[in-house]
């Protein structure tokens, strides 16, 4: 049965509901992330994104105290590098806290805490396939 062209394109973005805005930009910066998006909604509450170089898709750190809601506690979503020994080492120099890695029969991962308190995961898949 041809359903025509799909509805949805892309992921644009996930969103994460954080404390302060200018710490976890910050933070994803050391994570390879650049900030792409910073502009005013209202008074007190800012858009800002962060994408990885060349990515169509963004994190949305959105500022919880202006939607009367607490920062979210988890990630909904896991990073991917090619070399986990290496970005684990990275990062730690960085001054990031990292835990790992770990292996396990689906795969490796290191956890990744931000400044918030959440852990990321960052697994070893970044190459399709993998």
């Amino acid at each position: 049965m041809d359903v025509g062209p799909p509805v949805i394109a892309r992921i644009a973005g996930a969103m994460l509901a954080v404390e302060n805005q200018d710490v976890m930009v910050a933070f994803f910066e050391k994570l390879g992330f650049a900030k792409t998006v910073d502009r005013s909604l209202w008074p007190g509450a800012r858009w800002v994104e962060v994408a990885l170089p060349g990515a169509q898709t963004s994190i949305v750190l959105t500022p919880a105290r202006a939607y009367h809601r607490e920062p979210d506690r988890l990630y909904t979503l896991t990073l991917s590098c090619h070399d986990l020994l290496a970005t684990a080492e990275t990062l730690r120099a960085a001054g990031i806290e990292v835990d790992g890695p770990t292996h396990e029969p689906s795969g490796s991962y290191i956890q990744v805490v931000d400044p918030e308190g959440r852990v990321l995961f960052v697994n070893d898949k970044a190459d399709p396939g993998s």
